[in-house]
């Protein structure tokens, strides 16, 4: 096998220090011999290791990604040594030998025959981006499990008010669990604190507000009014850091949402988790695949096994998941219409994940060749063959026991 770096390195990283291998030209020629050194993981440290390989003139540093502890050195790295980040399922050592120094000096020999590709690693921009958006996420979800448990709380005290009112986090909710803390128990005063449409409800609020609130339930509903406030003002904070951030960046994300079923939050996160530089992406079938929304590929001796979809960035199939979903509920669109015809023959998950496809594929087009979405309509396929929809069309009803003949309008 052919040598592409006579001097190559590999790292295995753990919380406290990293193990490198530093495969070098031997004495004899065309002999190799890997030397390995242990430096701890402070910053000084890791100054202290680029400086090392500097002097040893490596022309590759491979490290895989374990945990988030690669990130400090590849942060400090990626400036001043060719660096590459790689998954730790590619490069896996024989097995029955496993230590770190085995594993660094195995990285460094798939170093130097180049037979690792290099991770996906966002400049810093995107990077700090990322962490926001990411940041937003959790914390909307922390922010849900508060409601959540704000509910199963009063189901236990009688007060159905979730019953009748769509969300705990409305005007009309809020106002009466404030009232219920500050001491008010008759459920007439309650109920007539609903706003708007929420008034046409007084009845069943009535009936809903009588229970057993206690005061201890009341401290308790408290302490999870003021967890919720606490995490909607990180929010509002993240949401304004986030408008800054995404100023260099606001042309692809408005672009991006063009796209039916897309917000423009949903922009946001996949301007985070993809960038805005498409070529680190060959083409969109290798995005798609990086994403995780494109069949595995599992056959052997002929035969096609498993072929689910690989795990990929969680936070990219979230909002493209969603955004699949309300595009099939936009009845005029090429992606409705796509899913529609996908539904009855592959079933409504893999129908899904197709129009996880789609979207991410014209999301390629759209960054990289700077395309403007057009949306084919909801009768894109039947203009495309208009025999093939009569034809399907004359068996449909046929099927249901009409005897049907077709003569062209006038």
């Amino acid at each position: 096998m052919d040598i592409v770096h006579e001097r190559a390195a590999g790292m295995d990283i753990s919380k406290r220090d990293v193990k490198v291998a530093v495969r070098k030209p031997g004495k004899r020629k065309g002999s190799y011999v890997t030397e390995v050194r242990t430096f701890g993981a402070t910053t000084n440290q890791v100054l202290a290791l680029i400086e090392y390989l500097q002097s040893e003139q490596v022309t590759t540093v491979v490290m895989e990604a374990t945990s988030d502890y690669w990130k400090p050195f590849y942060y400090l790295m990626e400036d001043q040594l060719p660096v590459r980040l790689v998954n730790a399922k590619q490069a896996r050592n024989i097995p029955g030998r496993k230590t770190d120094v085995n594993d660094a000096t195995w990285l460094a020999q798939l170093a130097a025959h180049d037979l690792l590709p290099g991770s996906f690693i966002p400049p810093e921009p995107i990077r700090q981006l990322r962490d926001l958006t990411r940041s937003r996420s959790a914390l909307v979800h922390d922010r849900g499990k508060v409601y959540q448990r704000m509910e199963k709380f009063l189901e236990s005290s009688g007060i159905k008010l979730s019953a009748v009112a769509s969300t705990l986090t409305g005007v009309s909710a809020r106002n009466m669990l404030d009232a219920l803390i500050a001491g008010e128990r008759d459920p007439k005063v309650l109920a007539n604190m609903a706003q708007r449409r929420m008034r046409s409800k007084i009845p069943e609020l009535i009936d809903a507000m009588e229970g057993r609130f206690t005061d201890h339930h009341a401290f308790m509903m408290k302490l999870f009014l003021q967890q919720a406030d606490g995490l909607t003002e990180m929010i509002d904070a993240l949401e304004v850091q986030i408008g800054e951030a995404m100023i260099p960046f606001q042309e692809a994300a408005s672009a991006i949402a063009t796209i039916p079923g897309l917000s423009d939050t949903a922009a946001q996160v996949i301007v985070a988790e993809i960038g805005v530089d498409m070529s680190v992406f060959p083409d969109a079938a290798h995005l798609a695949s990086w994403a995780g929304v494109c069949p595995g590929q599992n056959e052997s001796a002929g035969r096609s096994r498993s072929s689910h979809t690989r795990g990929g960035d969680s936070y990219l199939k979230a909002v493209l998941g969603t955004a699949a979903l309300n595009a099939t509920q936009q009845k005029d669109s090429f992606l409705a219409a796509r899913y529609r015809r996908l539904y009855p023959r592959r079933g409504g998950s893999r129908a899904l994940v197709a129009i996880e496809h789609t979207i991410l594929t014209a999301i390629w087009h759209m960054l990289a060749n700077g395309e403007v979405f057009q949306d084919l309509g909801g009768d894109y396929y039947r203009q495309r063959n208009q025999t093939r929809a009569k034809i399907r069309a004359v068996k449909e009803l046929e099927r249901l026991g009409y005897d049907v003949h077709l003569e062209p309008a006038a």
